[in-house]
């Protein structure tokens, strides 16, 4: 590509971006930065956080759009977010894992700074997720630099380095069927997803961790962003309740692999970009993604087709979560964005009907203004060489 169209593109982008960035969509929050991840507020149904590229971790309450609670000390950008619940002998933490190879905590009320986990990665945290071992609350990290770090959250040591992976960590995932509820965990099975485009599967207690199968799982032709276990307890008759996973790829597609058939994909939704995320809302049989192409799409898991597509975003999605509306009904999720925007779509069966139904007539409008432009412009008749070619014809069949 010659730099002139280089320059022609990138203005191209930026004049698309500049008109879009208007649009009231999703009722779009606006924050002061980049927002690189989203976690729902165990505490409040209305109520997200978001990890931002300022060194930020923010909570967003999604109907007036407050955001007074913040929590500050990074000075890099905070890459994710993990939230370990109150407990009757603790109080409830908030983690962030940030660019600067570590991870930073605070109490969840009181914005208190707490322990800070460092000396663990040789390069930018990607993801953490939080739990309790044998009575022990642990942190489990994975960062850019292939390495899983598993820390005593009370005392920031390092319980184990999970090694395997020959690339950056990107998510990580409890299989739901190790848990018992109401029962002290002693062991996990944890599954790791990299751009290696493996995912590998790790037992871990408190005194030992080792890696469960001696092939990774390789459903993608390259980097998995996400790993989303089904719950096995929904019970919805219409979907698998086996605890099977749906990944995200920056092969452009979401797959779900079965459990049964030792993780071979039985459904595949294909993406024109990038998909960062994936949610899934088992009750009404919803797929929701989040792709680079700065659109939110929502798929019927049944069939694998696109129910409808949310615009709104001017820049790429980098984050899901599912949300419940007051009283917990009124199913929602959430998306946030590079553009530094936090914006909510309904997943009401009636209200995504009604937004496919007009993206159809908008896209039909569009074409038939183009056709009468054309018309008006000559774009309807022959041009010359046409006009040349039908000539010699004629001239044939005379």
């Amino acid at each position: 590509m010659s730099t002139s169209q280089r320059e022609s593109d990138s203005l191209a982008t930026t004049a698309r971006k500049a008109q879009k960035k208007a649009n009231k969509n999703g009722n779009p929050i606006s924050l002061p930065s980049k927002i690189l991840a989203v976690h729902a507020d165990p505490e409040n149904a209305g109520a997200i956080y978001v990890a931002e590229a300022a060194g930020v971790v923010r909570q967003v309450v999604l109907e007036t759009g407050e955001k007074s609670r913040t929590y500050t000390g990074p000075v890099a950008p905070v890459t994710c977010l993990a939230i370990t619940p109150r407990t009757a002998d603790n109080e409830a933490i908030l983690f962030a894992g940030c660019w600067d190879k570590t991870i930073h905590s605070w109490s969840l009320h009181t914005r208190k700074p707490l322990r800070r986990y460092a000396n663990g990665h040789a390069d930018f945290v990607k993801c953490i997720l939080t739990l309790s071992l044998s009575g022990t609350p642990i942190l489990i990290s994975g960062g850019a630099d292939a390495a899983i770090i598993v820390w005593d959250v009370a005392t920031g040591r390092k319980l184990h380095v999970l090694k395997g992976h020959l690339r950056g960590i990107l998510d990580l995932a409890i299989d739901p069927t190790c848990l018992v509820p109401g029962q002290q965990q002693d062991e996990i099975m944890l599954f790791s997803a990299s751009s290696d485009r493996e995912i590998r599967r790790w037992r871990i207690s408190l005194s030992s961790a080792e890696e469960m199968a001696a092939e990774p799982i390789v459903a993608h032709e390259t980097s998995v962003n996400r790993i989303l276990f089904e719950d096995a307890t929904a019970g919805d008759d219409d979907m698998d309740a086996d605890a099977d996973v749906w990944t995200a790829s920056s092969d452009k597609t979401v797959k779900h692999l079965v459990r049964s058939r030792s993780w071979e994909a039985d459904t595949v939704l294909e993406h024109p970009d990038f998909v960062r995320d994936v949610v899934v809302d088992q009750e009404d049989g919803w797929v929701v993604t989040a792709c680079r192409d700065e659109d939110v799409r929502v798929w019927s898991a049944a069939s694998g087709e696109v129910a409808c597509v949310y615009q709104g975003h001017y820049e790429e999605v980098t984050g899901l979560v599912l949300v419940r509306g007051e009283g917990g009904v009124g199913k929602r999720v959430v998306s946030v964005s590079i553009d530094g925007t936090v914006r909510v779509w309904s997943l009401d069966p009636e209200v995504i009907k009604r937004t496919s139904e007009e993206a159809k007539k908008a896209e039909e409008g569009v074409v038939e203004e183009d056709e009468v432009e054309e018309e008006k412009k000559g774009g309807g008749m022959l041009t010359a060489e046409e006009e040349a070619e039908l000539a010699e014809l004629m001239e044939d069949s005379d």
